[in-house]
Parts: C-alpha cells; structure tokens; sequence
C-alpha cells in the first residue's frame, strides 16, 4: 500500500500569501530514512523543508532539508512548523519546543498572530576579505566579517539592493551562505541571503542569518530591539531581539497550501 504523508505550505515571515519565505512542512509518525527526506526535499524544491515529529520522550522533533542537504538550523522552516503545530497539530497550543541539532528551540505565540523564536545567537568575528567574494557579488563590502556565514557588510541599503551576485562564482566560494547587510532606511537593518554552495541562491527571509544579523547590529547600533526587513524580491519583516547567548526572531505566517504526499 502507498504511504500517505501531510504536507503543508506556509509563507513565513508574512502576513500574506505570496509574500516572505514559503517552507513545507512534513509531519511525521517516525523518522523516515534519510535519503527519503532528502528526495522529498529536492521534490518540494523549496529553500527548506521541515521534518517534525512527536517524541512521547523527547517531544517534537524538527529537521531541515534544503533540495540538496540537511542544515543544522532553519529560522523560516520553524516558524512554519510552529504555525502548523499552532493552527492544525496542536489548537490551543501557545508555546511549543522544538528539539533540534542546534539544540532546543522555542517559539512562543504573540499578540497580533506574530511568533517569537528563541534562537541561539552567533556574533561574527571580522575576517579579511575573501578572494573571489567581490568578483562574486560585483561590489566591495566595507568589512567582513565570519560566523556559519559570511558577513559582507556595506554602507547603504542602496548598494544591498543594487546586488546582481554571479551564482556559479558565489558557489565556489567555501562558505555555506553570504549575507549582504547595511542600515536601512525604514528599519534598523536591511540583509539579501546568497547560498546557491546547499542549493538556495537567494533566500527570501532566512531566520538562522539573523543569529549573527541581531547581535552585529545591536552592537553597531547600541539597542536591543532591532527592526529588520529582507530586501529580497519577495521580501519579509522581522522583529529582532538581542539577548546575549539567544536572540529573539518574531514574525507572521500564513498557510498557502495543504494535501498529501503519496510514496
């Protein structure tokens, strides 16, 4: 008999369809192999998919898939499971945990149909300019600067925007993803998302970024509450906090579609 799986798709980091980052998410009854949740991801064809599970011992699981790898920590996939445990999962729940490769991961309902995350905080350190990375984004940060990712950091919200990166040559690069940042405008700052190396060349919203998004501008700016937008095309919002070793990362969802995956 074929197997029948739930599949979700939620728009993260948006109040609307169409707009932020969309996810799937994948409820599971058990772990299935792992080539199997890497082929359901490269079909899905999204920047993530999240795999969670219900652990009577260890609680809900999650697991992230690009269409090419596994990644150790997703922002917009978790919110997006959060959203599903929230509205279809688990009604009435207002505060769900989810454990994780980058350890414990808690996102808590807010007023006005926003979701706090409780992330762990990656500050960057500054790094010299890596060869092949202005050749790759076709400018020259103002500093650089490492965490998981690179940290390409430039004067205006103009010159983020301005961005027309050569994907192949940004793939070479040894990094798991370049984020292009700058002070914005109308927010606090502004950031594009590149990691065409695990098979996303522009993420729309990418939560894990602001892990070390949060507390490099808290520092720059001296506040603690941060308001960010992702300028990618599609564009999202995010509410930030520093808070340390965590930050906080709230932001909207909204359901697109829902069905069945048939193996």
């Amino acid at each position: 008999m074929p197997t029948r799986l739930r599949l979700y798709q939620v728009d993260a980091f948006s109040s609307q369809v169409f707009g932020g980052n969309p996810a799937a998410v994948c409820p599971l009854d058990a772990w299935l192999p792992d080539d199997v949740l890497q082929a359901i991801a490269a079909e899905n064809n999204l920047s993530e998919t999240a795999f969670v599970l219900r652990d009577e011992v260890r609680g809900w699981q999650i697991r992230w898939f690009t269409p090419s790898q596994e990644v150790d920590l997703c922002g917009h996939a978790t919110l997006a499971a959060a959203y599903i445990l929230f509205t279809r999962l688990a009604p009435g729940l207002e505060r769900a945990q989810f454990n994780s490769r980058s350890g414990p991961l808690v996102v808590t309902q807010q007023e006005g149909e926003w979701m706090e995350m409780d992330f762990p905080s990656r500050p960057p350190e500054p790094c010299t300019v890596p060869e092949g990375l202005v050749e790759a984004l076709g400018a020259a940060p103002r500093e650089t600067l490492l965490s998981r990712d690179l940290l390409a950091v430039f004067d205006t919200e103009e010159q983020v925007r301005a961005l027309a990166p050569d994907m192949g040559k940004l793939a070479q690069l040894e990094y798991f993803a370049v984020t292009a940042t700058a002070r914005g405008s109308e927010a606090d700052f502004v950031s594009r998302f590149f990691a065409p190396r695990v098979g996303v060349p522009e993420d729309p919203v990418t939560g894990s970024a602001h892990c070390t998004l949060v507390p490099y501008w808290a520092q720059k700016l001296g506040k603690k509450q941060l308001l960010a937008h992702q300028i990618s095309h599609r564009g999202g919002v995010l509410q930030c906090e520093d808070r340390g070793e965590r930050v906080g990362i709230s932001g909207q969802a909204v359901l697109y579609l829902e069905g069945h995956i048939t193996l």
